[in-house]
């Protein structure tokens, strides 16, 4: 197998929202779109992140309603709390304030329209000994 690129394909109600959420607040540029269909990318991000309608009838029955409920977008960033600073500026509601994890992993959390959970994260934190 060679795989030639990768993307992570999100159901929403709003895909026009959730593309618009991350070219605004994250960079990333819109590389394809049509009714019900978004894809996004960005040089660094390693992946597309594509946005599908809901009840779209180009998705298999099983997959047509699902909402993408619990997925998280994690994107690793170099200066965690300039992000932070820089998207409590655009207004952007913090879902879950920056916290650190014994392990090293520090966080914080936001949510695009459709509630799709947007996470950034570096390695900086205290690891447990």
């Amino acid at each position: 197998m060679n795989i030639t690129a990768s993307a992570i394909s999100l159901n929403v109600a709003d895909p026009a929202a959730s593309a618009r959420f991350l070219v605004d607040h994250f960079g990333f540029s819109e590389e394809m779109s049509a009714e019900g269909f978004h894809s996004l990318a960005r040089p660094d991000a390693g992946f597309n992140v594509v946005y599908l309608g809901t009840g779209m009838p180009t998705l298999p029955d099983d997959q047509r309603d699902v909402h993408a409920q619990g997925q998280i977008l994690a994107f690793v960033v170099d200066d965690l709390e300039a992000e932070l600073a820089r998207l409590q500026g655009e207004g952007v509601e913090i879902t879950m304030p920056l916290t650190a994890e014994e392990w090293g992993e520090r966080a914080f959390q936001v949510r695009d329209p459709n509630g799709v959970i947007v996470q950034l994260v570096d390695w900086n934190g205290p690891t447990a000994g």
